[in-house]
């Protein structure tokens, strides 16, 4: 290799990952964007039709409930999976007797398929059959029992439970990594100037772990966005949509009712708001940090 150049080098390494990106990423978007303009049906002809699909989306009810179930979703993850897998990594920074079977533990469900973590919780939650109103009942608690899914109120809230139980182990283990990245003996100056622990992890540990968070903060958005299996296994989106999220409506009205340009234009919309979502989030933390460095 010594007769390539140093840029000839880095883009021969990196054109592997890029030819995929660009095959398995940039082209479906675009080819959902085509369709999203046409009244395909998956069989036949794709004619264009404009924007017909996305104002019907606009007036679409079960697009806002989709919509609101994701909003509620995204909420609970992002104020939940980050300060919890983050306190979790504290507690398990330092080595201890069985500190790795419990890392194994939090992180198991993160390697089990999410079809599979789907069918766990819903032998838990189901109303009628599932263990926990099983347990009330027989405790005596049968004014506790509720609608864990299946309904509007509850079913967001349990989807974003079993969201955090499938990928604390994930997070835990990226916070794990930035806390280790820290040098010690920043730790070490702090205690001779009298600091203690929770002052180091205030004014040392979260500033110093700013761009793990960051990295953290924009997975979490674009994973609540993408939930699909969870919701899929739990409630199938019903009864009549009221628990369908944005992917699961997608993929209903795609495969179900054969309106795949209609339900490239929910893909569309959804990608859109998670992209915006995603700048806008870069943008203030990129504007917060140049404030602190000048």
């Amino acid at each position: 290799m010594h007769w390539l150049s140093k840029r000839s080098t880095k883009i021969i390494m990196v054109l592997p990952a890029l030819i995929l990106f660009v095959g398995f990423v940039i082209i479906p978007i675009f080819i959902s964007v085509y369709y999203s303009v046409t009244d395909f049906t998956g069989i036949g002809e794709a004619h264009f039709i404009g924007l017909k699909n996305y104002r019907v989306l606009f007036h679409d009810k079960f697009f806002f409930i989709a919509l609101k179930n994701t909003f509620i979703i995204l909420i609970c993850i992002t104020i939940t999976v980050l300060p919890i897998s983050f306190l979790v990594a504290l507690l398990l920074e330092k080595s201890f007797k069985g500190s790795g079977i419990i890392q194994s533990m939090i992180f198991a469900p993160n390697v089990v398929a999410p079809i599979l973590v789907g069918l766990i919780w819903l032998f838990i939650l189901d109303p009628k059959m599932g263990l926990i109103n099983a347990v009330l009942n027989g405790i005596g608690l049968e004014g506790w029992q509720q609608q864990w899914i299946g309904g509007q109120t509850l079913t967001p809230y349990a989807v974003a439970f079993v969201y955090l139980w499938q990928v604390l182990g994930f997070y835990t283990t990226i916070n794990m990594a930035g806390l280790r990245s820290i040098p010690s003996d920043i730790y070490e100056a702090s205690q001779i100037d009298g600091a203690n622990r929770v002052q180091q992890v205030w004014r040392i540990t979260i500033p110093m772990m700013k761009n793990t968070i960051v990295i953290n903060t924009v997975l979490i958005i674009t994973g609540g966005f993408k939930i699909f299996e969870t919701v899929q296994q739990l409630t199938n989106g019903g009864p009549n949509h009221v628990s369908d999220v944005l992917v699961t409506y997608m993929y209903h009205t795609t495969f179900t009712t054969s309106r795949y340009g209609y339900g490239m234009a929910i893909a569309t919309v959804s990608f859109i708001f998670c992209l915006i979502f995603s700048i806008i989030y870069l943008t203030k933390v990129n504007k917060s940090m140049h404030q602190e460095e000048g």
